[in-house]
């Protein structure tokens, strides 16, 4: 368990805390490139951070995020109009370029060099890798996007959905490092069914308590969980956790799948859910399973990306399901996440929960996350927000005799990480 002043160390990323600062270190995705579609298309409002930002794309293409109150009178920029390399404030007709300069102050005078003191908060975006990302740190501190191999892959190879999670960044991510979890909130009763085919199968029944093991690395950590099989082999499920909050979540075939959780403001997280093949584009079938079950694209109402499946119809619960075909009534992985993480609250009390051998990756998430906002606090700066090339990794799902995980990794070292030569 944490203390109070440890949770909300933890779970408060607003402008000035130590783990807003260290976010603001990482460029996040805001955005799917789907809701800026075309140049000089409509602004898009969107939170991050806590801070009410306009995205918006403009005449050549180029993306920008601004504040979304205009330094003149505070009108909301969502309102303005999208033309001519920049965004115009409809209430006096200000307009900021995608830097933030005021390249128009038409109620001025001509003579008038006001416009030349004037700048919108602006942040860089970017749009790459099937995503449009965001960058609110130091200037000077600007680094390299991160190489996640998600982007480095053609956009036929991926699938990218988006949702809106009523809770903390931190649960959500909790959830995904928890592979205890998987043998009862994922569970159904019948072994063909789609929850089961990216599985091997039984080992998640014959042994529900997985001894985990982890290595702090120079981009967050990596854990295994240990299941022990009928013929006294190993199941080893590797995970991987990319600061600040992505994970790669094993299976033993390509596709692989993952979410990233970016915080919205303390209470609501947008969540990134994706899947991607380096080898091969993807197949239609498995991008449409992938986003009944365990994706997020089809489940959300467009537009807000509030899932249909929410705590006001109790995620479409079904009691006689629950009886006879799942563990949970809850259809799809995703759904069966959230109702667990948003019935803890907005931000879960981590003062009165009592952590077993099972929560070593929840543990280990929590440490390095606030001892990397601690060290920032100090003047350092976190090694990977600066050098994108350590997020080149992958996961590992294998059946294996050996029984240490650090000998596990040097077995299978170069399958866990991208080819530098190709992504594939």
């Amino acid at each position: 368990m944490l203390t109070q002043q440890d949770n909300d160390f933890l779970t408060q990323v607003g402008h000035g805390t130590p783990m807003g600062e260290l976010w603001r270190r990482f460029w996040l995705p805001a955005l799917l490139p789907a809701e800026l579609p075309d140049p000089d298309c409509p602004p898009v409002r969107h939170q991050l951070l806590g801070e009410n930002l306009v995205l918006f794309r403009d005449t050549t293409g180029r993306v920008g995020a601004i504040a979304d109150s205009c330094p003149h009178r505070g009108a909301s920029l969502f309102f303005g109009r999208n033309e001519e390399d920049g965004l115009r404030c409809v209430y006096h007709g200000w307009k900021f370029d995608t830097s933030g300069t005021c390249v128009d102050m038409p109620n001025e005078p001509a003579e008038s060099n006001f416009k030349h003191k004037i700048r919108a908060t602006a942040y860089p975006a970017r749009d790459w890798g099937g995503l449009i990302w965001v960058y609110m740190g130091p200037p000077q501190l600007e680094p390299a996007l991160p190489q996640i191999e998600l982007c480095l892959v053609p956009d036929s190879h991926r699938y990218i959905g988006k949702a809106l999670h009523e809770n903390n960044f931190a649960q959500g991510i909790e959830g995904d490092i928890d592979s205890a979890h998987v043998s009862f909130l994922h569970r159904t009763f019948d072994p063909s069914a789609e929850a089961n085919q990216a599985r091997r199968g039984t080992e998640f029944y014959e042994d529900l308590a997985p001894r985990l093991t982890f290595k702090e690395t120079d981009y967050g950590f990596v854990y295994g969980a240990r299941r022990t099989r009928t013929d006294g082999s190993y199941y080893w499920r590797v995970t991987q956790t990319l600061l600040p909050t992505w994970t790669l979540i094993p299976g033993p075939t390509w596709p692989c799948s993952g979410h990233a959780y970016i915080p919205m403001d303390d209470h609501h997280t947008w969540v990134f859910g994706y899947t991607f093949n380096p080898k091969q584009p993807l197949d239609p079938q498995h991008v449409e399973n992938f986003k009944r079950g365990g994706g997020l694209a089809a489940q959300v109402h467009p537009g807000t990306f509030k899932p249909v499946l929410n705590k006001e119809n109790d995620y479409g619960i079904d009691r006689d399901v629950q009886r006879t075909r799942t563990y949970t009534g809850i259809f799809g992985g995703n759904a069966q996440d959230r109702a667990i993480v948003e019935s803890m609250g907005y931000v879960l009390d981590r003062t009165v929960e009592h952590l077993g051998t099972s929560d070593i990756a929840v543990i280990t998430f929590r440490r390095i996350l606030m001892k990397l906002a601690q060290q920032l606090q100090k003047g350092v700066e976190p090694y990977a927000a600066t050098h994108g090339d350590v997020y080149r990794v992958r996961r590992l799902d294998v059946v294996d005799p050996e029984a240490e995980f650090g000998m596990l990794l040097g077995k299978h070292a170069e399958v866990m990480h991208v080819p530098s030569a190709s992504p594939a």
